[in-house]
């Protein structure tokens, strides 16, 4: 397996648990804000699906032609990380899996040292390669995964990449949490001596 393999096996695998993490949710779950920023399920998938045609589309002269009206320049702020009332779980997933599909022929199409240029980046760093932008989407997709992971165990106490993860041990996770609450204000008593 090659460089470029192993990267699509990586990032074909964080999208599908990204995805994963709006199975056997409803349509105030996956949209509920769960932090004081507004992170959300379906925000995080419709922001990867969005940034992801972008990354592997115009900056390789490959635009999709998909109109992303929340990627406008006109937008609201942060228009990309959440869903609206009209906005449907299965247009969004629809648009994730597009994303991926058109990214994909990208990825297989070029080579790793095909050049591209992100527009929306800083002169001085614009230049880039298939290589570069590749491992920046895994990078970037891993993140939003694992943000995924603390919203959905937040949501409904369901944790790990899938429902039989074997990372995950099976233990009293109360008495876990109690344990590092306890190691935490220990730790706090401690630092405040002389």
């Amino acid at each position: 397996m090659d460089d470029k393999d192993t990267l699509l096996r990586h990032l074909r695998a964080q999208r599908a648990s990204l995805v994963g993490k709006l199975d056997g949710l409803g349509e105030y779950e996956i949209r509920r804000p769960m932090t004081p920023t507004g992170t959300n399920l379906l925000g995080l998938v419709k922001h990867v699906a969005s940034v992801q045609l972008d990354y592997f589309g115009v900056v390789f002269g490959r635009p999709s032609g998909r109109d992303l009206p929340w990627l406008a320049e006109d937008a609201e702020v942060n228009a990309d990380m959440w869903a609206t009332a009209d906005e449907t779980r299965e247009e969004i997933v629809e648009l994730h899996e597009y994303s991926a599909t058109r990214s994909d022929a990208t990825i297989e199409a070029l080579p790793l040292d095909a050049p591209g240029r992100v527009p929306w980046w800083p002169e001085e760093r614009g230049d880039v390669t298939l290589h570069q932008i590749l491992v920046h989407l895994c990078v970037e997709t891993a993140r939003h995964a694992g943000q995924a992971d603390i919203v959905r165990e937040l949501v409904d106490g369901a944790v790990g990449s899938r429902k039989d993860d074997p990372n995950i041990p099976v233990i009293d996770w109360p008495a876990y949490r109690e344990r590092l609450e306890t190691a935490a204000r220990q730790a706090e008593a401690g630092s405040m001596r002389p």
